[in-house]
């Protein structure tokens, strides 16, 4: 949910904006539009796609009821995957990731401070100097950005590489919820603030990227579609790098041979934040970044708290009327309905273009529309572990999931923040059939959806959809045959949310 357009918090889709916001605009580049290359990505080859296979869901319905919670998850882990469709790229990283990650920057002159102390160095206290609040531990600066501040300050910051076990502990738990306390405020005021900086490297970038490949596609996930900005980066003394620069970065991190062998086709979003003064103007450069590097990205989305009504969807709708009059090849993503009250900000970002709706979750409220976005064709991303963390629902019998899923409202499961709830894809699913009692033929669809409702260029739909019918039918049938036993020597990497709320803590 966050937009990587700003240097602090560029995939940041609800983050309190602190930060000069106009800053954003002079990072996306204006070029003319060119040919689009093939796809350079790995595609698996298959044939067209046939019909699913019709089977008896009984199997299934045993097994549910026999298995452990352990055997469930290691199902589920292993069952073949569609897409994430709902997945923001800074906020996608683990914290243990994070860190070896920035450390490695070093590689590319990049060296990174933490904030460990506070030496009341400021006469008003917490007053802002600039877009960052003082009071806040495990701010991340630029060693260039270090070097700039006074002795005091310079005091409270400690060379990233140099923490000792402690304050380590400190920096990984500041940038995930991990307590009870912490919810909304914690997620959207601090995390992204802390990080700052620290996201300032398009090399980091593409490695938080290929980290995610190799672990979607060890739990059975063919598709990525992530919001991962382009936007906001800087050199290593703090120079602006050209937007068109950090797209051929990540285009050459999806070409090595590592990234390829995830079997992940990924494809990319440009997002704006649409409660920014100059949103409208982040949302042309941001349409005609998309529509230069066609390749690789395929929409635009926007992203931002829906609570900061500046952001609402309708101040839009000219803009973007504009932009159809240019623009033949750019999609449309909006977050609407991440929020606890009823309005009509799904009803709104339909009727200015986007295909796909971001959560969703007080569509429930509107009840024509409701009904009339039966059986498609839009799409709700349903991402259940961010709606409950960030406190949108109390509890998972609040969530209006199953109600579409069950009423035809085509829906998917996807993963939003997941470095930031400490979670995966399987999590998602763990929780949907755990909570909600899902069927084989409802896994099927919402991993069906998530390729049918993807932005990839149509041809390649085909063959991921074709990919993931065979290995389902497969796995399917291995599993009829075989029971748990065909589940042996599956090792399933799982995180802090399961061992939390569902005490699975140890395979």
């Amino acid at each position: 949910m966050l937009l990587r357009n700003l240097s602090f918090a560029r995939v940041a889709g609800k983050f309190f904006c602190i930060v000069g916001c106009w800053a954003v605009s002079q990072t996306l580049i204006a070029q003319p539009m060119l040919a689009q290359p093939a796809p350079l990505y790995p595609i698996p080859s298959q044939p067209a796609l046939a019909k699913p296979e019709l089977v008896d869901d009984a199997w299934f319905e045993d097994f549910k009821t026999r298995a452990t919670d352990a055997e469930l998850y290691t199902f589920l882990y292993a069952m073949p995957k569609g897409g994430d469709l709902h997945n923001h790229m800074s906020g996608s990283v683990l914290s243990e990731w994070m860190y070896e990650l920035a450390l490695a920057q070093k590689a590319h002159g990049y060296i990174f401070y933490t904030k460990v102390n506070i030496n009341n160095c400021r006469a008003f206290g917490n007053n802002e100097f600039g877009r960052r609040p003082y009071l806040l531990l495990f701010h991340n600066l630029l060693e260039s950005s270090y070097e700039k501040l006074p002795d005091c300050e310079k005091a409270e910051y400690k060379p990233l590489a140099e923490l000792n076990e402690k304050e380590k502990a400190g920096w990984l738990d500041s940038i995930r919820l991990n307590h009870e306390h912490e919810g909304r405020d914690e997620f959207f005021q601090t995390h992204w603030q802390r990080m700052d900086e620290l996201l300032y490297s398009p090399y980091m970038e593409a490695e938080m990227l290929y980290r995610n490949m190799q672990a979607f596609g060890a739990e059975g996930l063919i598709y990525l579609e992530s919001m991962m900005g382009s936007g906001g980066f800087r050199t290593p003394d703090g120079k602006p790098i050209a937007n068109d620069e950090v797209v051929d970065i990540y285009r050459k991190r999806l070409q090595q041979a590592d990234a390829k062998a995830t079997g992940v086709t990924v494809r990319l979003q440009e997002s704006i934040l649409r409660f920014a003064p100059n949103a409208e103007l982040q949302l042309i450069r941001a349409y005609e970044l998309v529509a230069r590097h066609r390749d690789l990205y395929v929409a635009v989305n926007m992203v931002g708290r829906e609570d900061n009504d500046k952001g609402y969807p309708l101040r839009f709708a000219q803009t973007l009327r504009d932009l159809r009059k240019k623009y033949n090849n750019v999609r449309l993503s909006v977050h609407a309905g991440e929020v606890d009250e009823p309005n009509y900000h799904i009803r709104d970002t339909l009727l200015i273009g986007a295909d796909r709706i971001g959560h969703g979750v007080n569509l429930i409220s509107d009840k024509e529309l409701l009904r009339q976005m039966r059986h498609g064709p839009y799409m709700v991303e349903i991402n259940l572990i961010s709606n409950l963390l960030l406190e949108y629902i109390a509890s998972y019998d609040q969530h209006p999931f199953p109600e579409y899923l069950r009423l035809g409202i085509p829906v998917a499961l996807s993963t939003d923040d997941r470095g930031m709830w400490d979670s995966n894809l399987t999590d998602e699913f763990f929780v949907a059939v755990k909570e909600y009692n899902l069927s084989w033929a409802e896994l099927q669809a919402l991993s069906r959806n998530s390729l049918q409702y993807s932005f990839v260029e149509d041809d390649i739909k085909q063959q991921l959809l074709a990919t993931y019918e065979r290995r389902a039918r497969q796995f399917a049938r291995q599993f009829r045959q075989k029971g748990v036993a065909s589940l042996k020597g599956v090792k399933p990497v799982s995180y802090s949310f399961t061992c939390k709320r569902y005490q699975l803590c140890d395979f």
